[in-house]
């Protein structure tokens, strides 16, 4: 309710301030106790995936707090999980603004922020001041000027980092805002990839005395084969779990509308079906050897439904929290079947 109310006047800002200013009013009502004014009762409907105990299946997705900010007040809401970043080795200030605009017509974003971040140094820190003790993602990618077949040193040095901190560990190559990544989703580029960070994460497993669990997230628009090869790929370096997806470059359900050719990658209800498609097909290749995290388009708690029917054991949320708030997380919480 307070944040139907609140809408009109954030969706008169600018969207990159009104996504600050939203962040600090999170906080604000964190540390005065008074987050559940904002949020709704989540049901306790726990899964373990990965390893993991989720308290519930619905997590926030990366990009919301990208430098690992807001981990205590976003828990607050009711989440079964976080996961924060993209972080990348070095600080980077991202493409020029404005780089995120509504489509509210669509109930849609397009963003090209170009993993804007503070960096390992910075983002872990922020990570070690949050008192919050649930499941914790990482996500992590490369630095624009890291030439592409350099990307691995990169995602190796992120991955040695913050390996201790991380609940989990998600290797984005699949966001359309930094030139190249989304080759690193090419068979070839893949399997090296892959087989280097399955490599360090022994290595680091030793090292830490535990495993922590590695996701691959990939785009709403590879075709059968490209998400055959992903599928390949994940149960041959036994990656233990696949993001399906990010942000897409399709405009279709979009045609037309104000900001519909912005560059950058769409999200929310116009990409739904888009993601589950790409969720599904996963779902077939894997037969459940590699749990799914379904992503994209959810906007209510039927169309978690809908990714829990099609594979997923866990669903995450972005767009659908900007247009719907808090409520949008008991809503999909409440949807849950144990399979």
């Amino acid at each position: 309710m307070l944040y139907a109310l609140a809408r009109p006047l954030l969706f008169a800002l600018d969207p990159e301030v009104s996504h600050r200013i939203t962040l600090r009013l999170v906080d604000a009502a964190q540390a005065l106790g008074l987050a559940g004014l904002a949020a709704h009762r989540v049901p306790d409907n726990p899964v373990r995936v990965m390893g993991l105990e989720f308290s519930n299946p619905v997590g926030l997705a990366a990009g919301l707090d990208k430098n690992a900010e807001h981990i205590d007040a976003l828990a607050a809401l009711g989440f079964g999980f976080i996961e924060v970043g993209t972080v990348t080795p070095r600080p980077q200030p991202g493409n020029p603004a404005p780089r995120v605009f509504r489509l509210p017509d669509a109930e849609a974003l397009i963003n090209r922020f170009g993993f804007n971040n503070v960096g390992l140094d910075a983002f872990l820190a922020n990570v070690a001041r949050a008192r919050w003790r649930g499941i914790l993602g990482i996500n992590i990618g490369k630095n624009f000027d890291t030439p592409v077949e350099r990307a691995g040193d990169d995602y190796q040095a992120c991955l040695e980092r913050v390996y201790p901190a991380a609940s989990y560990v998600t290797v984005n190559v699949s966001s359309p805002n930094t030139r190249g990544l989304r080759s690193l989703q090419e068979e070839a580029a893949l399997d090296t990839l892959l087989a280097r960070l399955a490599q360090t994460r022994a290595r680091l497993a030793e090292r830490h005395g535990k495993r922590v669990p590695l996701a691959l997230k990939v785009s709403p628009d590879l075709d059968a084969a490209q998400l055959r090869a992903i599928a390949i790929a994940v149960r041959k370096h036994r990656f233990d779990a696949v993001i399906a997806t990010n942000t897409s470059v399709s405009r279709e359900g979009v045609e037309g509308l104000p900001h519909a050719d912005e560059a950058g990658g769409l999200s929310g209800a116009p990409i739904r079906a888009r993601a589950t498609r790409a969720l599904a097909t996963l779902a077939g290749e894997l037969q459940g050897e590699v749990p799914l995290i379904g992503v994209g388009g959810i906007m209510s708690g039927p169309d978690a439904a809908e990714k829990f029917e099609r594979g997923a054991s866990l669903v995450q949320l972005y767009t659908g929290l900007i247009y719907r708030g808090p409520v949008l997380i008991a809503e999909c919480a409440s949807v849950y079947r144990a399979k």
